[in-house]
């Protein structure tokens, strides 16, 4: 039994979330094609990142420790297996061995935190898609079932079927998306937490020695 008064509030909703069908669908797509590129990348970045060994870290933590001025603590890092940008940092660090030692240290803090920021950044899509794939593929199941149980109420088999099918498929895209999209957003933040682990043990070292010149 409908409430008198409520029909009207009633089928505007029900034009609402039969119109959200559509952008659903194709938002369910966009985020499909973004989670196939971020797969690829994944790959990709597997397949070409060499990152520092432990023992190679160890190496070079020693020759920063015993390096007697900048240039030669500059060439030790130039000429190890670091990534570059970690490169970078810890050569603006060490650019910067002429100011205080709390300035120094306070610099070289705000350069790793920028750094940590940029890789975050980077894994923000798909951080994104693994809450809203699941959301989607659910919306995509619930708004053609109003359809299909009406048309069950008319006995019009071929609707019922062309809904229940819309549902399945956009729950399964979605949850497939969100799954995969998870996969990429963890190995990545593995991989970037060590590095930055790795860049934050040599800045140490660099600012140990900087501190006995």
């Amino acid at each position: 039994m409908i409430i008198q008064g409520t029909e009207t509030l009633t089928s505007l909703i029900h034009i609402i979330s039969e119109s959200l069908l559509t952008p659903v669908v194709v938002l369910i797509i966009i985020i499909v094609v973004i989670v196939i590129l971020a797969f690829g990348g994944l790959i990709n970045e597997f397949i070409s990142r060499k990152p520092i060994t432990s023992k190679e870290l160890e190496d070079l933590v020693r020759k920063v420790s015993f390096s007697t001025n900048v240039g030669q603590m500059k060439e030790e890092i130039k000429n190890s297996n670091l990534f570059d940008y970690q490169k970078e940092v810890l050569t603006r660090i060490a650019d910067n061995h002429d100011i205080g030692p709390e300035a120094r240290k306070a610099l070289a803090s705000e350069l790793i935190a920028a750094e940590e920021t940029r890789l975050i950044k980077k894994t923000n899509k798909t951080d994104i898609i693994v809450r809203v794939g699941p959301i989607l593929g659910l919306l995509g199941t619930l708004i053609p079932l109003g359809p299909g149980l009406a048309a069950l109420g008319t006995g019009d088999i071929a609707v019922l079927a062309q809904s229940l099918t819309i549902a399945f498929d956009t729950t399964v895209t979605g949850l497939s998306a969100g799954a995969v999209a998870f996969l990429v957003s963890k190995y990545k933040k593995q991989w970037y937490e060590s590095e930055l682990i790795d860049m934050e043990t040599v800045a140490e070292a660099e600012l140990e020695t900087m501190n006995k010149w």
